[in-house]
């Protein structure tokens, strides 16, 4: 099984952790869906990251269904609670988590990829306000009920929010609401990167690391 695609995305990240914690082993290939395209296209012609090579060489897409499969290859360590409420709650934490996930990179691509004279301020406030709301949701979901920061039984909302808050940390700091309105959050993330997975697949252009390794 190969995982294609950069940790600097959320995505790819979450994604790998995840398969890390489900105790699944795969080759990570680093690429890029700008610099490397072509190189990509040969893989996936959509150029859509994450993407996953199974091993009859099928190759599927998009971080919540590549889990969905990955979950199938290890049903005894669940990634999401099986019932209500439970199961409710982590779902919503996840969605929180994904909105800032989305938010964050059409952040990026307006500031980064568009030409000064193309960016649209409206365009890059409205975007700020969503990031900045779905931040303080998860706030409130996190200060209302902890989660947990134990390698064997973090789930996929812990996994999103830990991936979530590091890449938004990284990549645009100065779109983030005060961090005193976020501290239990950020003390939440911060725990969970010391996590041996979230090491072994660190936000950047590395490669996935066995866990340990």
């Amino acid at each position: 099984m190969q995982l294609i695609g950069m940790l600097d995305s959320p995505y790819v990240r979450r994604t790998a952790i995840a398969m890390l914690l489900l105790g699944l082993r795969f080759e990570h290939r680093s690429l890029s869906v700008f610099r490397t395209f072509d190189e990509f296209s040969r893989i996936n012609p959509v150029v859509k990251a994450p993407t996953f090579v199974c091993d009859d060489g099928m190759v599927l897409m998009d971080s919540t269904l590549i889990l969905q499969y990955a979950q199938s290859l290890s049903p005894g360590r669940p990634l999401l609670p099986p019932s209500d409420p439970a199961l409710r709650r982590a779902l919503r934490i996840v969605g929180l988590a994904m909105a800032v996930c989305d938010k964050s990179v059409q952040a990026v691509y307006e500031q980064q990829l568009r030409p000064d004279d193309k960016q649209h301020a409206p365009w890059l406030t409205r975007v700020t306000g969503q990031l900045g709301a779905a931040l303080i949701e998860l706030e409130k979901e996190l200060q209302r009920a902890p989660l947990s920061t134990e390698r064997d039984t973090i789930g996929l909302a812990g996994i999103s929010v830990g991936v979530a808050w590091e890449f938004v940390r990284q990549m645009v700091p100065e779109l983030l609401p005060p961090a005193d309105q976020l501290q239990t959050l950020i003390t939440y993330a911060t725990a969970v990167e010391q996590l041996p997975e979230f090491g072994a697949a660190p936000h950047g252009d590395g490669t996935v690391q066995p866990v340990g390794g």
